[in-house]
Parts: structure tokens; C-alpha cells; sequence
């Protein structure tokens, strides 16, 4: 009988064991919340069934509101952080002070510099930065910066990408053409078309004289 017992009691922990250590989502009420467990994932720029989603904040109408943009203050994954400095004279002189998150760019970096500078800067600054792309050659628009001269060669990197993010004299905001990395990229070719500072060449010199 004792046996018959320890027997029943064996089968039902097994039993007890079993029923455990099923699957939870095929045994209703042990999930708090059960949707955010069990949550459908989405793709950002997935099709959204027009039924269910909706776009328009200000009229869901029953339907689920989602408008496929990031949240407020993050960025993508490897993007540079961004350029905070406000477009003021306060702002571009504190530009300055900002240094080039490139340190150095490959091979194939360079070229890629090179191609974002031959589309978007050379045809005011002229393939080399000598100021006499086909625009300035024209005449159609006046003042524009010959970047290899000694002023620009001492300009700070941080200034130039003022420059080219909010726009300077006749010269507009290039932001929406080019990506942060993308201008700093540029900043870093500018520099290899650019002569030594005045300064540099001068102690060169004087040490070739010794």
C-alpha cells in the first residue's frame, strides 16, 4: 500500500513539473502584459496597413498613430554628433574652438572627398579651391573665397564647417546637401589643396639656413 502511495505521489509531482514548464503563451493569465511580452515588432519604413495605422496626429480616428520619425534626440547608428553652435556671431566664433572628429581618412575616403567637393564646392571655388570655378569665372556672383589663400589655410576646421552648415555671405547652408560627416570629410580634402601656413614655412626656412 506504502508503495502504491509513494507511486501516486511520484506521478503527480512529475506530473506538476510537467504542466511548469510548458510553454507560458499557451497558458492564459500567467503574462502581465501579455502584448508587451509578446509585442509585434516593427520596421521603421515598413508598409503600415492604412486601415490600423495612421500618420495624422491630430486625426487618428480610432487607428494606431505612428509617423516613422526617430525619437527627438537620437541619432543613427555611426552618425557624428551634432553641430549645436547657433548661427550668430557669438556661434561662429566659438566655432573655433571645434575640431575635426577625422582624424584621417583612407585611401578610398579621399576620393570620396574629393567627389563630394568636385560636386558641391568646385564649381564656385574651382577644382583646386583657387576661387575660379566656372561660377566666379562668370561673374555672376562676387566674393567668392579663394581657399588656399593664408587666411583660409589658418581658418579653423571648426569655422569652415560653420560655414558650410549655416551658409556665410553669398555662400548657402550646404546641411541639407551633405551629411555631417560628409562636410568634415570636405574640410579634410580643402586641406590637402591648401599651401602651409605662412608661418610653418617661414620656420622651415629658417632652419634649412642653420
Amino acid at each position: 500500500m506504502k508503495k502504491i502511495a509513494t507511486l501516486g505521489l511520484l506521478v503527480l509531482l512529475a506530473a506538476i513539473a510537467f504542466v511548469s514548464c510548458d510553454d507560458k503563451r499557451r497558458v492564459p493569465g500567467k503574462i502581465y502584459m501579455p502584448d508587451m511580452t509578446y509585442s509585434r515588432a516593427y520596421e521603421t519604413y515598413h508598409y503600415r496597413d492604412s486601415a490600423i495605422f495612421t500618420n495624422d496626429a491630430t486625426n487618428k480616428g480610432g487607428k494606431i498613430f505612428y509617423n516613422n520619425i526617430p525619437v527627438s534626440g537620437t541619432i543613427k547608428k555611426g552618425e557624428l554628433f551634432p553641430y549645436t553652435l547657433p548661427n550668430d556671431s557669438n556661434g561662429y566664433k566659438m566655432s573655433a574652438m571645434v575640431k575635426n572628429p577625422i582624424e584621417s581618412m583612407t585611401e578610398a575616403e579621399m576620393k570620396e572627398s574629393a567627389r563630394l567637393f568636385n560636386i558641391n564646392c568646385a564649381i564656385c571655388h574651382g577644382e583646386k579651391g583657387a576661387g575660379n570655378g566656372p561660377i566666379a569665372t562668370a561673374g555672376k556672383i562676387g566674393g567668392i573665397a579663394n581657399l588656399t589663400l593664408d587666411s583660409y589655410v589658418k581658418m579653423a576646421d571648426g569655422t569652415m564647417y560653420h560655414s558650410i552648415q549655416y551658409g556665410k555671405n553669398s555662400m548657402g547652408s550646404y546641411a541639407s546637401q551633405l551629411d555631417r560627416k560628409q562636410r568634415w570629410m570636405i574640410i579634410k580634402y580643402i586641406r590637402t589643396l591648401q599651401p602651409k601656413a605662412v608661418v610653418e614655412t617661414a620656420k622651415a626656412d629658417t632652419t634649412k639656413k642653420i
